[in-house]
């Protein structure tokens, strides 16, 4: 990649006299072309420019002269002669007028692919592609290369469109570049910076573009956005976003980005606050209205996701965030079909639109239909690979299907994903114990203690063996401190079984009261749950079986009053009596 090109003063994109004599005698035409624009009619806009059509092409293909070699005889010829006329074309227009041009032609084959698309989940769904992809690379390739000759100064607009191009190529590296040049020369389009924060993958490849991009507010913005994609939720990030706030206090979309951290983290609350006000200060705002429907609908909101779905409807009825909201509000509902019918119609309007799949494949799953669901979540991982909830729904549909193996592999991506999500460990934990890897169970049901301690009590170790000082003082998960174990009982470790059973009862009470340390209140724990109940009964017949009556009689007893397993605790209470009185008769008896 060549070197940044010098720094412009913000706002302003260098033009030097070529550009600048081309578009006055381009005005006239330019003025034509961007009214077809607004009107939609992309067709005609590009045809005011380029009234021929563009040439073959590859979006793979480095250079179109590679792409005519391939071929032979009069094919060749007839290529040739058509990539002349195009290419001479657009070298002689100047880069506002190319631009326009191009992204029209772009946007003509975005519409003309939604519309030859079947339904969606058909039979053909998703494999059908923009037709003008190849011959926008090829006249871009052939502009880029002819850029250095010409001596033209670039402006930043062709370089963001040939990333989209590129990235729709599956060329992500090579659209990394180009988009990085283009928020260099113009530095205001956050067309560009979503465009790069999709290409990102993982935390590590967005601190190695950071060195590369302008050292501006805009950059700061992209960090917070892309991290808050990227599900960081640390310190530093909401520091950041508050710095950013205190310039921009009244911004809806940084506000929108707090809720979302928020969001991340399960603090439904606060994210739930948050997005409130904003809906207060701009009723009209559709933005992440989604993302709030979810929320609401987690925290059982009925009334006002009914709310804030008629306020949707009568804003806009046909945008994907209005539909998804609707659709949240029949899920909440049951009435799954009609939320499946909401989904669609999202997608209808917006094929990319990522929670509409996500939403669509959980109803599917509700209502048993797996495969369904499967081909919902596969086009939300095509959508956007970052969505851990599209990972987690392909292995927990795998689970229904008993496809263990399957499930496992999607279940680890989610935790890769999402590191500090003791949901994500415990099914990997619970998929490991399926396929007989024990020792990788307790391991991963061992990293969701950690993961759920993290999120309480802000601990991180590593946990990576049966060590629990690391856990501080908090309550821990019962389910997961039973389910290791049950396995230790698998791997017949029957003392550490009976201790991580100890410590399921131990959660009914929670932490102690330390005089050192008021934030621990006595009586913080989980009290009796069916799960600790379970536990109570194991550690009675483990006594039992151990000769140890007295125990096992205490057990047994509080399993009784405790109203669960009783009928399971009563008869082992007759048989510690019946084995008490035996014992009693033995030492009698001479």
């Amino acid at each position: 990649m060549s070197e940044a090109p010098p720094q412009t003063p913000p706002g302003q994109v260098l033009k030097d006299a070529t550009e600048l004599r081309l578009e006055a005698h381009e005005a006239h035409r330019y003025l034509l072309a961007k009214a077809y624009f607004d009107c939609r009619e992309y067709d005609r806009c590009a045809a005011v420019f380029l009234p021929g059509a563009l040439p073959k092409g590859s979006v793979f293909a480095a250079s179109p002269v590679s792409a005519k070699t391939k071929q032979k005889g009069k094919a060749k010829q007839g290529t040739s002669a058509q990539m002349k006329g195009p290419a001479g074309s657009v070298l002689a227009l100047s880069q506002k007028s190319l631009f326009i041009a191009l992204y029209a032609k772009y946007l003509a084959g975005e519409r003309r692919m939604n519309e030859d698309s079947e339904i969606i989940l058909g039979p053909r769904d998703g494999g059908i592609t923009n037709k003008e992809l190849p011959g926008l690379s090829a006249v871009l390739d052939e502009w880029f290369r002819s850029l250095p000759k010409s001596g033209r100064q670039p402006q930043g607009w062709l370089e963001y469109l040939y990333g989209i191009v590129l990235a729709k190529g599956k060329n992500e590296k090579l659209a990394k570049d180009y988009l990085i040049q283009s928020v260099h020369q113009c530095t205001f389009n956050w067309g560009a910076w979503q465009e790069l924060a999709s290409l990102l993958g993982t935390v590590e490849e967005l601190d190695d573009i950071a060195r590369r991009l302008p050292q501006n507010l805009m950059t700061y913005i992209f960090h917070v956005t892309a991290s808050q994609e990227l599900y960081q939720t640390t310190d530093e990030v909401h520091n950041a976003l508050t710095s950013l706030l205190t310039v921009f206090p009244n911004s809806a979309f940084l506000q929108s980005q707090r809720a979302l951290l928020h969001y991340h983290t399960k603090d439904f609350d606060d994210a739930e606050q948050v997005f409130s006000n904003i809906l207060v200060a701009e009723p009209h705002r559709l933005d992440h209205l989604d993302n709030y429907s979810n929320i609401l609908y987690v925290m059982n909101l009925r009334a006002k996701l009914a709310f804030v779905a008629q306020v949707a409807s009568n804003t806009d009825k046909f945008r994907p965030e209005t539909c998804c909201v609707i659709g949240n509000y029949y899920s909440l509902k049951s009435d799954h079909e009609k939320a499946v019918m909401y989904f669609r119609r999202a997608l209808v309007l917006d094929r990319s639109f990522l929670s509409a799949w996500t939403l669509m494949g959980h109803e599917f799953v509700e209502m048993k239909n797996t495969h369904a669901a499967i081909d919902s979540y596969r086009r939300a991982v095509d959508v956007n690979r970052k969505d851990y909830r599209a990972w987690y729904g392909l292995g927990h549909a795998y689970e229904l299907l008993e496809m263990h193996s399957y499930a496992l592999f999607y279940h680890q991506r989610a935790t890769a994903l999402r590191p500090y999500d003791p949901k994500m460990w415990m099914a990997v934990g619970q998929c490991f114990g399926r396929v007989g890897k024990i020792p990788n169970a307790i391991r991963a049901y061992k990293r969701a203690l950690v993961a759920g301690s993290y999120i309480e009590a802000g601990v991180a170790s590593s946990f990576s063996s049966g060590d629990l000082s690391g856990l501080g003082g908090g309550v821990l998960d019962p389910e997961v401190l039973y389910q290791i174990a049950l396995l230790y009982e698998r791997l017949h470790e029957m003392q550490e079984c009976a201790a991580y059973m100890e410590l399921v009862l131990a959660q009914e009470e929670g932490p102690e009261f330390d005089e050192h340390n008021s934030s621990q209140e006595a009586g913080g724990g989980v009290g009796v749950t069916a799960t600790t109940s379970k536990a109570r009964l194991w550690l009675a017949r483990w006594e039992y079986m151990r000769g140890v009556y007295q125990r096992s009689m205490e057990l047994a007893n509080e399993l009784c009053q405790d109203g669960v397993e009783v009928e399971d605790a009563k008869a082992l209470v007759r048989d510690i009596r019946a084995r008490m009185e035996r014992g009693r008769i033995e030492e009698v008896t001479p």
